[in-house]
């Protein structure tokens, strides 16, 4: 074999292993995890709501002229402590007030982990800064008590006023948050171990996801042990054994799938005057022409005087002044196919204002010769 040939050779080896590796980067570039793809059934958050009362306030808790339930609050506390209060004493500290409590408690939670709490003012107080979170239990959605808060609370805004009723408020200073300021007490049942499959569950829903993510797996698996349901979930044969369920979900979760593009839409915000054109949006064969008419009126009052000498009398005369103009704009055509840089470079053509833009595109709806769904939010 001589040299060219030998040359000749390696440079198609090389050429095809450049190839090859490209190949491998075109199919990976847009490749997602499972695990940022889906989640699993039954493993979730739970949210906890609360009820407590934050002291040590620099004068600014609740009035309990105007709101009674912090000074109902406060003496049901004193009783549990063996305070009793007469009735016909009230009480009105400006260092109390009464605020709810809310926190999320996380997928397999145990007893004694912390999790955190965020305060919140439920009467009229003007600032929690300062002020600490008395022992207060926080409940499930069944009523029964999964966590309990207490502590510091940590307060970002910032509120002062003065005596002639001028104030100046910086973020909300009301509200205040406990980093690790609850404590779990008890454990959410959870169904990740029952059963011989474990189910995942899509964030979009979407059909060719759905049957990507099943091919991933099978492949990975060497098996047939992954089935779509619909076009959310995604069943799986997993070992019933926790610590080995543990980890074939996490080897399934680093699993890397091309998720499916979704429909071509036009999203428009009416409010914000937000428009976004996604991808996939063509439009069929067009033509479409922009144009502005402005009609000015001015009413001016002529005064015409009488000459010097004559009998005359000074008269006001009304003066109309009406201009009309109109932009001489282009039309311009879109052709069959015509892709998204396309529709924005033509309309950006004619000069189009958002407003504008929503008007050529319902039109273009209409016409049927859009190729996408219109959303207006």
């Amino acid at each position: 074999m001589n040299t060219l040939s030998i040359g000749m050779n390696v440079s198609k080896r090389v050429l095809a292993i450049v190839v090859f590796g490209l190949s491998i980067m075109a199919n990976t570039v847009y490749a997602e995890r499972i695990k940022d793809l889906a989640g699993i059934e039954g493993v979730r958050d739970n949210p906890l709501l609360g009820y407590g009362l934050v002291v040590g306030l620099d004068g600014t808790g609740d009035q309990t002229s105007s709101v009674t339930f912090t000074e109902q609050s406060l003496r049901s506390m004193l009783v549990q402590y063996g305070v009793t209060v007469p009735p016909s004493v009230k009480l009105s500290p400006k260092n109390v007030a009464a605020v709810s409590i809310h926190a999320v408690l996380p997928p397999f939670a145990k007893p004694g982990q912390k999790i955190d709490v965020t305060a919140s003012s439920l009467g009229n107080s003007k600032s929690l800064r300062g002020g600490t979170l008395l022992m207060s239990p926080l409940r499930g959605a069944d009523g029964q008590v999964y966590a309990i808060a207490q502590g510091n609370l940590a307060v970002g805004g910032l509120g002062v006023s003065g005596a002639d009723g001028s104030s100046l408020a910086i973020n909300i200073p009301s509200v205040g948050r406990i980093p690790n300021g609850a404590s779990v007490e008890r454990a959410v049942p959870n169904p990740f171990a029952n059963g011989d499959s474990v189910v995942f569950n899509l964030h979009e829903p979407d059909f060719t996801t759905a049957r990507r993510v099943v091919d991933a797996i099978n492949l990975a698996l060497g098996s047939e042990d992954a089935q779509a349901i619909d076009a959310v979930s995604i069943s799986v044969q997993a070992p019933t054994e926790p610590s080995k369920r543990v980890a074939f979900i996490g080897y399934l979760e680093e699993i890397d799938v091309r998720p499916g593009e979704g429909a071509g839409k036009i999203i428009v915000n009416s409010r914000t005057g937000t428009i976004v054109i996604g991808n996939h949006v063509t439009v069929g064969p067009a033509a479409v022409t922009h144009g502005s008419l402005t009609v000015t009126i001015k009413e001016n009052t002529r005064i015409n005087q009488p000459n010097p000498f004559a009998n005359g009398e000074t008269v006001a005369e009304p003066n109309t002044q009406i201009a009309v103009e109109e932009e001489n704009n282009r039309m311009f055509e879109l052709e069959r196919g015509t892709t998204l840089s396309e529709i924005v470079q033509a309309i950006n053509g004619v000069g189009a204002a958002p407003g504008d833009l929503v008007a050529i595109l319902e039109a273009l709806k209409q016409a049927g010769a859009l190729r996408a769904q219109l959303i207006i939010i």
